[in-house]
């Protein structure tokens, strides 16, 4: 049977792999998990991550980050579902927990954090929160 969000799948891995105090997570991986990976870990709410190839699969390892014990993602949210796409402008992007938070955007030159997508005039798709 086919996943219809693997992108939500991707997500509740980290939010379960965290609760569950876990080292690391692995996903079978595309290149949007490698992108919200990568903003992930340029805005420091994880470690790091990995894409291995097994046999002709692809796996992403996401290495989890906690402080004093603590998770260091509170909240890790979907926002634009396949069956409804949600599209801001550059004015329009949501600012997570008044800038302490980051929203993944997918915009025409890839997926970056709001942040980056206001300073470059860009808006896109609100993929997902993290606070």
């Amino acid at each position: 049977m086919s996943m219809t969000d693997p992108i939500a799948d991707f997500l509740t891995r980290i939010r379960n792999g965290q609760s569950a105090r876990k080292k690391s997570i692995k996903s079978p991986s595309s290149k949007a998990k490698e992108a919200i990976a990568s903003v992930l870990q340029d805005e420091g709410y994880i470690l790091g991550y990995d894409v291995a190839a097994e046999g002709n699969k692809k796996t992403i390892t996401v290495a989890l980050k906690y402080f004093e014990g603590k998770p260091v993602i509170e909240r890790i949210d979907r926002i634009s579902t396949p069956s409804l796409r949600v599209y801001k402008g550059k004015d329009e992007l949501p600012k997570v927990l008044g800038g302490l938070g980051v929203a993944i955007v997918s915009t025409a030159s890839g997926m970056v954090s709001d942040r980056k997508a206001r300073a470059t005039g860009q808006g896109g798709e609100v993929v997902c929160i993290v606070s």
